[in-house]
């Protein structure tokens, strides 16, 4: 589902995704409120949401729209290279978050990327990602004390292999075990560090230097 208050661009979004033939454009919204409607009926595997819209932000309408269809993936797309933004998309469980100024070729990409239990973040606001841990890791040289002993040996592997953006087959390929029981862990890991996405928990393994 495709979300945009400008009808133009919204529409230019589409058409480029509707020449994917693995891609299914289920539907569009002008603003926050439609998109949950919108949500519950079409239940989208993934969401492309703008940052800024009237009535409701995408920001605000990421979680309304998880209550109503949970396995819903969000990707914000926005103007706005605001390091606070980005915070903010990934803090209400967002796994994509993409300029405007994104390559025409690179937005089929992002969506299968994301469907595919993946990130996907702009190379200018990764690196700035990047540069905000490598701050906190010299302000925390040890991880937090209570976090560590949270995880099993097998969820740290697990989390390991999410933080280096595999993907749930791929995690299973690696460890020898079945997608669905990766996905399992996967669960797990996110109840127990309370996060909603991969992209927090990738986060959470830098912060514990769990990631390598």
């Amino acid at each position: 589902m495709v979300v945009d208050d400008h009808a133009f661009f919204r529409r230019g979004l589409v058409s480029v995704l509707d020449e994917e033939a693995d891609i299914d454009v289920v539907g569009e919204a002008g603003d926050g409120e439609e998109a949950v409607r919108l949500a519950a009926d079409s239940r989208p595997d993934v969401v492309l949401m703008d940052v800024w819209m009237p009535h409701a932000r995408g920001i605000e309408a990421c979680p309304r729209i998880r209550e109503a269809v949970p396995h819903t993936k969000f990707i914000m797309l926005t103007m706005s290279d605001e390091e606070s933004d980005l915070f903010d998309a990934l803090k209400v469980g967002a796994s994509g978050y993409l300029l405007k100024e994104i390559a025409v070729t690179d937005l089929p990409r992002a969506v299968r990327s994301i469907a595919d239990g993946r990130s996907f973040i702009n190379p200018t606001m990764a690196t700035r990602l990047i540069g905000e841990f490598a701050e906190l890791a010299k302000q925390e040289s040890t991880p937090e004390p209570a976090a560590i002993p949270q995880l099993t040996p097998r969820e740290t592997e697990v989390l390991k292999l999410v933080a280096r953006s595999l993907n749930n087959r791929e995690i299973g390929e690696r460890l020898f075990i079945t997608e669905n029981t990766v996905k399992n862990h996967v669960r797990n890991i996110l109840e127990k560090l309370q996060v909603h996405s991969r992209t927090e928990a990738a986060i959470y393994a830098v912060r514990a230097q769990y990631a390598s």
